[in-house]
C-alpha cells in the first residue's frame, strides 16, 4: 500500500491506505472526484477522475529489478500491489473486493516518458509490441506523452490498472483480492 501527498513519481509505502468512495486514497495527490493527473487537468479539469487508484500486479516490479531497476514498493506510483491477479487480463467495470473496499477497474495505465526519466531502459519493461517481437527501437510516445507504438506497431501496456472507489475502507497489505466480473459482453481495458 502507497501513497503521496506531492505530484512524484514513486509513492511512499504506508502500513495502511484508506480510501474514500468517489474520491480515492486518503492523504494521495491523485485523489478526487475529478481528474488529477498534472498533464490531463491543463487539458480539462472538469472531467471525471478515473483514476483514482493505481494498481500494479507484483510480478511487473520483479521483472523490473531483475532488468537492472532499483525498484521497490510504490515505485512506479501503484497504491496497491497485487499478487496471484492478472489486473491486464481483466474487463473494464471489473470489481475488485479487498476486504470492505470495493474499486471499479476503469483502463490501463498509459505509461508515459516520466517512467524512462525516473530509471533509463524501464519504458521497455512495461511496454511492449503487441506482436510479442523483440524490438531495440524506442517506445514511440504520443502528443499527450503516452506510449504509443514501437517501431509503428501496436503496444501491450503492463504498467498497472487504473480504479475509481465504489466502497471505501482501509487496505493493509496482505489483504485479498476477489475479482468480480462485470456481466458479458466483456469490454477490453483501454488507456484512461
Amino acid at each position: 500500500m502507497s501513497r503521496d501527498e506531492t505530484h512524484r513519481f514513486s509513492k511512499t509505502p504506508r502500513e495502511s491506505i484508506t480510501l474514500v468512495t468517489g474520491l480515492g486514497v486518503v492523504g494521495d495527490a491523485h485523489a478526487g472526484a475529478l481528474v488529477q493527473h498534472r498533464s490531463r487537468v491543463r487539458r480539462d479539469p472538469g472531467r471525471p477522475n478515473l483514476r483514482q487508484v493505481h494498481l500494479i500486479q507484483d510480478d511487473l516490479l520483479a521483472e523490473a529489478r531483475a532488468a537492472g531497476h532499483d525498484l521497490g514498493p510504490g515505485g512506479l506510483g501503484e497504491n496497491v500491489l497485487t499478487t496471484g491477479v492478472d489486473l491486464l487480463a481483466l474487463p473494464t467495470g471489473t470489481r475488485l473486493r479487498l476486504g470492505e473496499v470495493v474499486l471499479r477497474v476503469t483502463g490501463l495505465r498509459n505509461p508515459c516518458r516520466q517512467i524512462e526519466d525516473h530509471s533509463a531502459g524501464l519504458l521497455k519493461v512495461v511496454v511492449g509490441r503487441a506482436d510479442a517481437r523483440h524490438s531495440t527501437s524506442e517506445v514511440t510516445l504520443g502528443p499527450t506523452g503516452g506510449a504509443e507504438s514501437i517501431d509503428g506497431a501496436g503496444i501491450t501496456r503492463r504498467a498497472g490498472v487504473m480504479a475509481v472507489v465504489e466502497r471505501g475502507g482501509e487496505v493493509r497489505p496482505g489483504t485479498a483480492v476477489e475479482v468480480e466480473l462485470p456481466p458479458e459482453p466483456h469490454q477490453r481495458l483501454e488507456p484512461v
